[in-house]
């Protein structure tokens, strides 16, 4: 079997369900941008996963161009790193069944996203099925290890599974993945609500979501009413003062230094608010413009687009291929 046996690779995926968040930067995109180069890299934007919920066509196109315009922009992409729409690639679902005649009604009823949503009326069936997507997502590219946080562990969990049974059905197919934290990545918590973190499904006005998109004018008015407490003192203790330390955790990742250690220069909340606006927009203004040079050229984005769902479809054909032998399908 020819396997990724040497091969290192990152794969992630986005679902288009919101518009990207400062959190969805400073966690995955800048950190994939930082490893061009040393690894070979597979990013797309995952919008068959966004189809399991009640959705608005038209806006989950834009989100999707959106999305991808600002994997583009924040710097992945050209030759360095392999940027596609996951629908773009028909691999996706045919590995995706393959993967449906390999898995166990219990297994996927056992799911948390299932089980929170699954007993609601109107539940889409490709709830209960997108975590065989999921794993066809990632057995697809040969990734050797897949870095995941909690909320995801469970489907890389099943992954293995799959990998594994259909290796012993069928024989060695899949690279069978590891299971490994996520690298220590900054936690962007909400700024209005400090003990969630800031998530790209908020409500599109939502005052504590930091957008990727945003102008400076409206990340400066977020960041000014961010959540922090009475006492005055700029201290960092996630514990008891949650949202000063959010403040903190942000001004630390823009500029590579430690939260902790940057308390002491702050006299005050008004000062720190101010300092982090100024490294907010000073690090996602360039980001916006380019994406919007992109949207403003959709014939250019889609080619951009294509080019990467055409280098992921050479990747992905052979592990399909070899998948489908294995089955018996002719």
């Amino acid at each position: 079997m020819n396997t990724a046996a040497t091969r290192e690779r990152d794969l992630s995926g986005i679902t288009p369900s919101g518009h990207l968040t400062l959190g969805n930067h400073l966690g995955a995109l800048r950190r994939f941008v930082q490893r061009q180069g040393r690894r070979e890299g597979f990013y797309f934007i995952a919008d068959l996963h966004a189809l399991t919920m009640p959705h608005d066509p038209v806006r989950h196109r834009l989100l999707t161009l959106s999305t991808g315009a600002l994997f583009l922009a924040a710097g992945l992409g050209a030759d360095r790193s392999v940027v596609f729409v996951q629908s773009h690639v028909p691999a996706h679902v045919e590995m995706a069944y393959l993967l449906e005649c390999t898995a166990h009604v219990g297994e996927l009823s056992r799911m948390i996203q299932f089980k929170e949503k699954g007993g609601r009326p109107g539940t889409r069936a490709s709830l209960f099925t997108y975590p065989c997507l999921m794993a066809a997502d990632i057995l697809l590219y040969e990734a050797r290890s897949v870095p995941v946080g909690g909320d995801q562990s469970q489907h890389v969990e099943l992954t293995r599974d799959l990998a594994e049974r259909f290796n012993v059905t069928y024989g060695e197919t899949f690279v069978v993945p590891e299971l490994v934290p996520a690298a220590l990545a900054a936690r962007v918590a909400d700024l209005q609500h400090p003990a969630r973190k800031m998530s790209k499904s908020a409500p599109d006005d939502a005052a504590g979501v930091l957008r990727m998109l945003d102008s400076p004018d409206v990340i400066a008015s977020k960041i000014r009413r961010a959540v922090t407490d009475s006492d005055g003192e700029v201290r960092y203790d996630p514990e008891t003062k949650p949202g000063v330390s959010n403040l903190l955790e942000i001004l630390a990742a823009l500029v590579g230094s430690d939260p902790a250690g940057l308390a002491p220069r702050f006299r005050g909340y008004g000062p720190l608010k101010a300092s982090v606006t100024d490294a907010v927009i000073a690090e996602l203004g360039p980001i916006r413009r380019r994406h919007d040079e992109l949207m403003a050229d959709p014939a250019e984005l889609v080619r951009l687009l294509d080019a990467g769902a055409e280098r992921a479809h050479s990747a992905a054909a052979t592990v399909l291929t070899r998948a489908r032998k294995a089955m018996g399908v002719a």
